[in-house]
């Protein structure tokens, strides 16, 4: 699509969004004529047999102001036991478009120093907020947990 765009929301789904006129278009009276395209992508991990696998974020709550090489616990529940292996922090950068490309579009993903069960089916991990600007320039990013290539619903954080 011409004009287009994608987008990760924070439930995991994709919103991609466009204008694509075609020859037929009747341009007939019409200043600026396009035709509007929306759709909500839901990925594969986003089928209810994934949820006991989905995790919930409870901490830090949602706005919560970060640093630069902050140390930062992330409490978290899933339905069933976590893989230790499997289980990732990420932060994704909102992107801004103009002429379907995506600036300042990045992930990353924290280091994590322990993961630690501390009740039942919550547990907490803790990783290390991004060192600097060069890695993640000052503003609002998302934060998902990833566990088994299964996105919690993402947090907006705001890095300052």
């Amino acid at each position: 699509m011409y004009h287009s765009t994608a987008l990760l929301l924070r439930d995991g789904r994709v919103l991609v969004g466009g204008s694509n006129p075609h020859n037929y278009y009747n341009f007939t009276g019409v200043l600026f004529p396009t035709e509007l395209s929306l759709e909500a992508f839901s990925p594969a991990y986003l089928n209810p047999e994934n949820s006991s696998l989905r995790p919930k974020i409870i901490l830090p709550a949602s706005h919560a102001k970060l640093k630069y090489n902050q140390n930062l616990e992330v409490k978290f529940m899933v339905a069933r036991t976590v893989a230790l292996d499997k289980l990732s922090v990420t932060m994704v950068a909102p992107s801004f478009t103009t002429l379907s490309f995506s600036m300042n579009l990045r992930l990353l993903v924290l280091g994590s120093e322990k993961v630690i069960g501390i009740g039942n089916n919550t547990y907490m991990v803790q990783v290390t907020t991004p060192g600097s600007g060069n890695l993640a320039p000052l503003g609002y990013y998302l934060l998902f947990l990833v566990h088994q290539d299964i996105p919690s619903e993402g947090i907006w954080v705001n890095l300052q």
